[in-house]
């Protein structure tokens, strides 16, 4: 097994089941939602994926267990923060807090996002990350201009 500590967010577990067949252990998902901890138990039970662990937790107020991960993944939780109508600019910086203190020294975080574009990324993760790649996604024309609908990029924690 790879030894990889793993911490997907608020998660739909896909990327927690592809890891685990890929042979990665020490797979951490979380969720706010019980409900989605408790699906996403039954779909890994279902696939014989023991190797992936899941927790109940508020990302914005992580419990203090909620550390020493080498990758931490989101594909969602960062645009539904930013799109929270009460203080989104506040529970931004508080997911870069917490997104520091759940990943290790020279971490990484993947991140894919549909309502920010790269420079955007970068500014709100200036703080503490440097950026290691962009991700191709697809790109589309319009107007006569091009851009992506979607934006992909793995960050090192400093």
């Amino acid at each position: 097994m790879l030894q990889c500590l793993t911490l997907e967010l608020e998660m739909g577990s896909f990327w927690l089941n592809w890891l685990a067949k890929l042979g990665y252990s020490d797979v951490t998902g979380i969720d706010y939602s019980p409900l989605a901890i408790q699906l996403s138990g039954r779909i890994i039970e279902k696939e014989g994926l023991p190797n992936i662990k899941l927790q109940v937790e508020d990302f914005l107020n992580p419990s203090t267990r909620l550390s020493g991960f080498h990758i931490c993944i989101d594909k969602g939780t960062f645009d539904a923060i930013s799109l929270n109508p009460d203080s989104a600019s506040e529970k931004r910086k508080q997911y870069v807090k917490s997104l520091s203190r759940a990943l290790q020294d020279k971490g990484f975080f993947l991140i894919t996002s549909c309502n920010w574009t790269k420079d955007e990324l970068l500014n709100e993760f200036s703080e503490g990350f440097e950026i290691v790649e962009e991700l191709p996604t697809p790109t589309f024309t319009f107007g006569g201009r091009s851009g992506n609908s979607v934006t992909a990029l793995v960050f090192q924690k400093k």
